[in-house]
């Protein structure tokens, strides 16, 4: 299984029936593909839907319906469309239980940089500040490394998204908990060791009773 794959279904588990999600572009999205049965979720994106199915695949491609990454999904016979006002009043109001994001850095602290790299050209900030700060449960979703250097940080070197909002961050190696007193190691992949963890993680780990990723 690929790393974003194994990211996206194990954060699945993390939602319960009935909660309304909203899923950031890249990898997030592919969580909408592994929704365990028997529970429903409604995901919202902050395009303007809310009833948001698994990504179009074949015939059911259709150019007009698309996620926030403008790739083409499905809808579900409950869905509904709305206008971007509305959406980011949903985001703002407090109604969205959990939000999950990508990262460029997560740090120990729970801050996210996740907009900007100095000297790039980028799209723009989103709805991530928003959602960050509007949803019950913030989300990580994200590879562990980028080209070898750790991703999770003791301290966020890029311009922040937010300070102190994260609340779990989950990549292919391992799962970590944001909690007062620091990061700690809740979870790690059943074919990585804690060592390989700790090895790959710029931030101090917090190791207590770690569990195996069911995935």
């Amino acid at each position: 299984m690929e790393a974003k794959d194994i990211i996206a279904k194990r954060i699945a588990m993390e939602l319960k029936d009935g909660d309304l999600v909203n899923l950031g572009i890249g990898l997030p999205l592919g969580v909408a593909n592994y929704i365990p049965e028997g529970i429903e979720i409604f995901l919202q994106s902050e395009n303007g839907i809310i009833g948001l199915g698994p990504l179009a695949e074949g015939d059911d491609i259709d150019h007009h319906l698309t996620n926030a990454g403008a790739q083409p999904s499905t809808i579900l016979p409950y869905g509904m469309y709305f206008d971007t006002a509305t959406s980011f009043g949903i985001i703002r109001g407090g109604h969205v239980d959990a939000t999950i994001l990508g990262a460029l850095e997560v740090d120990q602290e729970g801050s996210l940089a996740s907009w900007i790299i100095p000297g790039k050209l980028v799209p723009g900030m989103g709805g991530a500040m928003d959602l960050v700060v509007g949803a019950k449960k913030v989300i990580i979703a994200t590879t562990h490394t980028n080209k070898g250097v750790s991703k999770i940080k003791k301290k966020c070197s890029l311009p922040l998204t937010a300070y102190g909002q994260v609340n779990l961050i989950v990549t292919e190696l391992a799962v970590m908990e944001v909690r007062k007193d620091g990061l700690h190691l809740i979870e790690r992949h059943p074919d990585v060791s804690i060592e390989e963890i700790i090895n790959n993680t710029e931030a101090d780990l917090i190791i207590n009773d770690v569990k195996l990723m069911n995935i």
